[in-house]
């Protein structure tokens, strides 16, 4: 019985992300609010990680260009994977 409830718990700690990096934690967000802009004709793409923990985005579609972008980086992207990996510092758009 206590090896069934090892496992069990090893397996609840897979799935709070425990274990996953930061990078990891931040394209699982990205995935995570993807659907959003991809209904609306936009996308985004993960670039990167600064070692400063500025995330890198690509915005892509409709959101390129778009005079709505900035807020859709701060309000929604930026604000979404802060609240779910607090330790990102702020979210930026490249090129």
């Amino acid at each position: 019985m206590s090896d069934a409830k090892g496992r069990e718990e090893t397996n609840a700690g897979q799935e709070t992300g425990a274990e996953k990096s930061f990078e990891d934690q931040v394209k699982d967000v990205i995935e995570m609010v993807r659907p959003a802009l991809q209904g609306h004709g936009g996308d985004v793409q993960f670039i990167g990680v600064d070692e400063d923990k500025t995330v890198r985005v690509r915005l892509q579609g409709a959101c390129r260009g778009c005079p709505g972008a900035t807020m859709t980086m701060r309000m929604g992207i930026e604000r979404i994977l802060k609240e779910r990996v607090p330790d990102v510092k702020q979210v930026v758009a490249v090129a």
